[in-house]
């Protein structure tokens, strides 16, 4: 039984990624993966990713661009205010202005940049760089 389907599907592509594969299947399948797979996406970490229905859970084919150096989920998933974004950006992405942290908040998944923009803070789900 998996218990973090988010962290088992950010694995995968870490992994594809570091053995140098184009494309990577995550099972099961989420709206959550789905909405930071297309935000990673946005960013230009993956090229493009499907829907596969199999009767079960479904899946995900990714096509990977090999631009992932480091990916992984965030345990716990703490609540951040927008003031303490730079704090927890410090901490997870190696300098300032490179990678991405993923968060969900009420205007939907969207990068810690977008939420300072938008003067939101939410729940801290996964980084990128």
């Amino acid at each position: 039984m998996q218990s973090d389907p988010l962290n088992d599907a950010m694995s995968v592509m870490r992994n594809a990624v570091s053995v140098g594969k184009s494309e990577c299947y995550i099972r099961p399948s989420s709206k959550l993966i789905g909405r930071v797979l297309k935000v990673m996406q946005d960013h230009g970490y993956i090229n493009q990713f499907e829907y596969i229905e199999d009767g079960r859970a479904g899946q995900f084919r990714v096509m990977l661009k090999g631009a992932i150096n480091n990916c992984g989920v965030i345990k716990p998933r703490y609540s951040v205010k927008r003031n303490d974004l730079e704090k927890f950006e410090s901490r997870y992405l190696p300098a300032q202005d490179f990678g991405v942290l993923i968060l969900t908040t009420t205007e939907g998944v969207i990068t810690h940049t977008e939420a300072k923009e938008l003067g939101v803070g939410g729940k801290l789900l996964a980084y990128v760089y």
